[in-house]
């Protein structure tokens, strides 16, 4: 059985978290979804590869395996809603990011089936999120967490024309202190071709809102990327390197900033 994660150990005060780049799907569920689905369509695709640096510069990087059609590693598990009024697709989604039912009618998973998912996908992932950053932070006194995905730039269920290439979100403020936010988002664009926004329409989900408690020198932001960006959007889905290595370029000062810029507000 293909593990729940990879998790690699790094040496900076930094968690990179990768939730959504994972297309396994246990063989029971892939049976059970539409024939478009079985193709995971929303996968944030190739974002593992776009974050490939960062193991050498010192970040620790856990990464999920199981697509998000199995269980939605950044909801909560309450099925309380992130975005309320804005359509989303929930905990165990039922929907593609396109409308498109994951299931035939009546055979959408049950309380039961969804509480089994968050037990064998979501707390094993969850519970090595919160201990690697209680452990960071034991050993610099303070934690940085970077929750990494990406989305076409165009999703006209989930928001109106383009989204812009970095969605930077801190909870609106409650998962990041606003001068190191807004460090960032100044970082972001000075980036050349490149637009930027920070707690637009996406504001940070659950890893980000849950685990970003500055009061407890744990600094969590999380990046929407658009896919744009750095592949192609259009099947086959083909990652483009002069575009990706510039976005990689972007990300990386980002990350650099973010923990500069930490520490000294924490010190």
């Amino acid at each position: 059985m293909t593990p729940v994660f990879d998790f690699a150990q790094g040496t900076l005060p930094l968690l990179i978290s990768i939730p959504h780049a994972g297309t396994e799907l246990p063989d029971a569920l892939r049976q059970r979804l539409s024939p478009p689905a079985r193709a995971v369509p929303d996968t944030d695709w190739h974002v593992e590869k776009l974050y490939a640096f960062a193991a050498a510069m010192g970040a620790s990087v856990l990464k999920a395996n199981y697509s998000r059609y199995v269980v939605d590693l950044n909801r909560p598990t309450d099925g309380a809603l992130l975005y309320p009024g804005q359509r989303e697709t929930g905990l165990c989604p039922l929907i593609t990011f396109n409308d498109e039912p994951l299931y035939a009618p009546g055979d959408e998973p049950g309380a039961e089936e969804v509480a089994e998912r968050v037990t064998a996908y979501w707390k094993p992932y969850h519970d090595r999120l919160a201990a690697t950053l209680e452990a960071i932070k034991a050993r610099h006194g303070f934690a940085v967490l970077w929750d990494a995905h990406s989305i076409r730039s165009r999703v006209p269920v989930l928001f109106e024309g383009r989204l812009p290439d970095f969605n930077l979100g801190t909870g609106a403020g409650t998962a990041c202190p606003a001068e190191v936010a807004e460090d960032l988002l100044a970082v972001a664009r000075s980036a050349d071709g490149f637009s930027a926004v920070l707690n637009g329409r996406f504001k940070g989900g659950y890893i980000t809102r849950h685990y970003g408690r500055p009061e407890d020198n744990i600094i969590a932001v999380q990046l929407e990327l658009a896919q744009s960006a750095y592949m192609d959007e259009g099947q086959p889905l083909l990652w483009d390197a002069s575009r990706a290595e510039a976005a990689q370029q972007v990300i990386e000062r980002l990350l650099r900033a973010l923990v500069e810029r930490a520490r000294r507000w924490v010190g």
